[in-house]
């Protein structure tokens, strides 16, 4: 169970084509950065297209909380009236992060550098999740943690009153450690310097910049150096956010496996640190084509046309992990209706997402038919065609929204129903899941304990 809602058992049953156009919500990566850069510039930022869902609505609060006037004017059409780098507030109660690994680790890095206290916590899943990997580069500025046994929350943060510029090698492949250091080294002297052997997404880098922070990439043989000035003044901007590929990811991979269907998903990000399924999807033999390919938001987007395909089985390099870190539970899903052997290698972050997602994915796919086989760092699915899993299981979502939508898409190819035991956490990315999923022809409804 969420921290912010009941059990809802959800069901979802063989379905016959999906066709129409998809729109799913706004990035959900941008817009807790555009909420959280909003609230540490001068003046007013303008945000259109952010994400509504319970994440991205916790980091709102806490940004209000840390003293930034934060305002909804209509349907994804928020500002953010900022309070300056190092002009955070103290906050008067526990700051709740929800469900949210991004938005607590971010909000972490951003009060890190300033001299005021803060605690944190979020709901039973976050508590679980590991905040070392974020506190530990952080007490190199000079702040100080203090938390559960294993570095996790509750916790409180007490930020450095003197904190001094850092040269940090991010030791795992994590876009939000990595985002944590440089809004840290906002507020520090002289230059914070980021090292990542593995590029992750850099939606980080890309709006510092377009706040007007001077920050370099250089691709070294070290990996990727960036380098963050310190105590800039960001300036207010407007944020256009564009569509989630986390999110767009389950209506293009139910139409792959579900006999007849041809939808578009329209106005979806194409970054590069971030489209990693989708060439795999197209490796696979996927009918996907990307129409009227422009920039949105200094994203690049394009227009997904997604057809029925009969898909094989591949085998994915590390290298290209990070760049779909997120999808990997759907892909399972995917490779589990294909024909052949899918073999995911450099998963091992998944072990501490808002679950262990090779365990959920490999008992739940078990569970419905397929057979697989996991270590620490892979995954292997053994295909079993179109139209090919038996089905008929209740799988734990273990409050994670992407088990939760992976197991329903799979119920609409499946030969028999596929439920869930609770499908609430959705709401943290997907609210719309359910409206959006139906209106493209999917049957997925709530179902009775």
């Amino acid at each position: 169970m969420s921290a912010h809602a009941t059990p809802t058992p959800m069901t979802a049953r063989p379905s016959g084509p999906l066709t129409g156009v998809a729109e799913v919500p706004g990035d959900k990566s941008i817009s807790h950065r555009a909420l959280i850069f909003g609230a540490l510039a001068v003046g007013e930022t303008r945000v259109t297209g952010l994400l509504e869902g319970q994440d991205v609505l916790d980091t709102a609060t806490a940004m209000q909380a840390f003293g930034a006037t934060v305002t909804r004017h209509g349907l994804g059409d928020w500002s953010v009236l900022g309070v300056g780098v190092g002009g955070f507030a103290e906050p008067a109660q526990v700051i709740d992060c929800g469900n949210s690994g991004t938005g607590v680790r971010l909000i972490m890095g951003a009060m890190a550098t300033t001299p005021i206290t803060a605690t944190f916590t979020g709901d039973a899943s976050l508590r679980k999740r590991p905040m070392g990997r974020v506190t530990d580069p952080l007490a190199l500025f000079g702040a100080r943690a203090y938390g559960r046994q294993g570095g996790r929350l509750p916790m409180t943060i007490v930020g450095a009153a003197e904190p001094m510029p850092v040269r940090y090698a991010v030791p795992m492949p994590s876009a939000q450690v990595k985002s944590a250091v440089l809004l840290a080294g906002l507020n520090a002297p002289g230059q914070t310097v980021v090292i990542e052997r593995e590029p992750t997404r850099d939606h980080s880098e890309r709006m510092l910049a377009g706040f007007g922070a001077e920050i370099s990439t250089e691709h070294t043989p070290e990996g990727r150096v960036i380098t963050l000035t310190g105590q800039p003044e960001l300036r207010a901007q407007t944020v256009a956010v564009p569509r989630d590929p986390s999110s767009a990811a389950f209506p293009v991979c139910a139409a792959l496996i579900v006999p007849g269907s041809d939808i578009l998903v329209p106005g979806v990000s194409q970054n590069t640190t971030r489209n990693g399924l989708f060439t795999t999807l197209v490796d696979m033999g996927a009918d996907i084509t990307f129409e009227n390919p422009r920039l949105e938001g200094g994203e690049p987007v394009a227009d997904l046309r997604v057809r029925f395909s009969a898909l094989k089985g591949i085998e994915t390099s590390p290298d290209r992990a990070a760049s779909m870190i997120d999808e990997f539970p759907i892909l399972s899903v995917v490779a589990a209706c294909a024909d052949g052997i899918t073999v995911m290698r450099g998963v091992k972050e998944l072990r501490v997402k808002e679950s262990d997602r090779i365990d959920a994915m490999a008992r739940g796919l078990e569970a419905c038919g397929v057979r697989i086989e996991e270590d620490e760092d892979t995954l292997i699915v053994h295909g079993m065609g179109a139209g090919g899993v038996p089905g008929g299981a209740t799988c734990a979502t273990h409050i994670d929204h992407r088990i939760a939508m992976s197991f329903l898409v799979l119920g609409l190819a499946s030969k028999k129903p596929v439920s869930v035991d609770d499908g609430s956490p959705i709401a943290t990315s997907f609210p719309v899941f359910e409206t959006l999923m139906a209106g493209l022809g999917a049957s997925i409804s709530r179902t009775n304990r």
